[in-house]
């Protein structure tokens, strides 16, 4: 059995798609649909849509292999992901079902990207995607819970103590400071692992888990 921990960070739309954004932005208006206050927060929030945001890494950890990340242009980072993902049987994040996941899906749409597999999204089971949030849940879409709330339930050091975090991914990257995003992001996917193995009450003896 071959698990992937994985998270990813993302960005607002790139320079090249404002003047499209700023036309479906102002139509959005004129229809009388709910938009933020103003183009920049419009477009600051192009970050959580696959359509126009974008993927500025992609961390991972196969098993207990240590933790790796993919940067760079990315639609070279999809396409090694994909390469990846192949002889992956689980995936395992938090919020995969509604982000991580489903980005990098909507992303390799865009960008011509074939997936290596085609991934099943059905809810209410762990397998292939285990998604940390709706498992400690149970599925109470209710009772959502961050990475952080329940690293520091279970007593795991939070990946959330530096001085980038989601919340200024993008800035940090206009500053160019793309190594600080990355470790980040690796941080988030050890987070990710340690809580996985309290949930399902495992010590991950050897490099091959052992199916839950």
């Amino acid at each position: 059995m071959t698990r992937m921990f994985l998270d990813i960070e993302t960005l607002p739309a790139e320079e090249a798609k404002h003047e499209i954004l700023k036309e479906i932005f102002k139509k959005r208006q004129e229809d009388g649909k709910k938009v933020p206050d103003t183009f920049e927060e419009y477009l600051e929030a192009t970050n959580l849509d696959g359509s126009f945001g974008r993927i500025a890494c992609i961390s991972y950890a196969l098993n207990e292999e240590p933790v790796k990340t993919l940067s760079g242009d990315e639609k070279e980072m999809l396409t090694k992901f994909w390469e990846i993902a192949h002889k992956v049987d689980q995936f395992v994040g938090f919020n995969l079902m509604d982000f991580d996941l489903r980005f990098i899906c909507q992303r390799s749409v865009i960008l011509g990207v074939r997936p290596s597999r085609d991934l099943n999204f059905a809810r209410y089971r762990n397998y292939p995607i285990f998604d940390l949030m709706y498992e400690w849940s149970k599925w109470n879409t209710q009772n959502k819970v961050s990475l952080d709330h329940l690293a520091h339930a279970l007593g795991i050091p939070s990946s959330k103590n530096g001085a980038v975090e989601g919340k200024n991914v993008a800035a940090a990257y206009i500053a160019g400071r793309i190594a600080e995003i990355c470790e980040y992001c690796e941080k988030d996917v050890e987070v990710t692992r340690q809580i996985y193995k309290r949930m399902v009450f495992s010590d991950f003896q050897g490099t091959q888990l052992e199916d839950f």
